[in-house]
């Protein structure tokens, strides 16, 4: 069965995640404006609260994901190991070489004094900047990654379905690959259909919410909106029930 992640940054969003019938979400914060950044600690503990498997996001800053800073490596541990004790399921982790490639040394780092056994680890949407995404699974197969989280390279998952196909048949159950950027309702079929095993979307609307002149310029914030979380939910389901009757 196909799982089906929503990304969430608030407790609102975790218990519309849970009522759509979620099987976790991803928590992060300012996801529309950086591509998301790791949530304050007193988030996660409400969100993990909410009834749903919390997976965190970790990443200190916007940007692209080298981290050469000792200070930033040592941000995201301490950001991993909070997470963990509040009680997240799982976390969500990247980083890559100068070269683009899987950074295993920094990854090593971020998650030092975690017991990575007890948690569902995935790798985040770094490896669409990797040109050879199969090697790159190998690597993370070889770390210990549960999944990765990816668009096949492409702006959005509609446009890489190829690519997901080709990393599906290339992990061979060994790790789960998720389908996750610009996801929209009516993709999910064809996602199914590609084999991956978790679709990740954020289903997210703009609550307008103007902060004048201190409030960054911005005129409202993000929310997950509870209809199209419920319509992603119910194609799925119905995309799964036609492609695998009951007899």
């Amino acid at each position: 069965m196909t799982a089906l992640e929503f990304a969430v940054q608030d407790v609102a969003g975790a218990h519309g995640a849970r009522r759509a019938g979620a099987d976790r979400v991803e928590l992060c914060a300012a996801l529309g404006s950086t591509g998301g950044l790791t949530a304050s600690i007193g988030t996660i503990e409400a969100v993990v609260g909410a009834g749903v498997p919390v997976h965190a996001l970790i990443r200190c800053r916007a940007g692209g994901f080298v981290y050469t800073d000792d200070d930033e490596i040592a941000v995201m541990n301490a950001d991993a190991r909070a997470a963990v004790s509040a009680g997240v399921a799982g976390l969500v982790v990247g980083a890559l070489t100068q070269d683009h490639r899987v950074d295993v040394e920094v990854m090593r780092r971020v998650l030092d004094g975690i017991e990575v056994d007890d948690m569902e680890l995935t790798f985040h949407r770094a490896i669409d900047q990797i040109d050879d995404r199969s090697a790159a699974l190998d690597t993370l197969i070889d770390s210990g990654m549960t999944r990765v989280l990816t668009s096949g390279g492409a702006s959005h998952c509609a446009e890489g379905l190829g690519e997901l196909a080709a990393m599906v048949e290339h992990a061979r159950g060994r790790i789960q690959i998720m389908a996750g950027g610009g996801v929209t309702v009516g993709d999910i079929p064809g996602l199914h259909r590609a084999g991956v095993d978790a679709i990740h979307l954020s289903a997210r609307r703009v609550v307008p919410d103007d902060g004048g002149p201190g409030g960054g310029g911005t005129s409202g914030h993000e929310q997950l909106d509870n209809h199209l979380a419920a319509a992603a939910a119910e194609q799925l389901r119905s995309t799964s029930s036609a492609e695998h009757p009951t007899s």
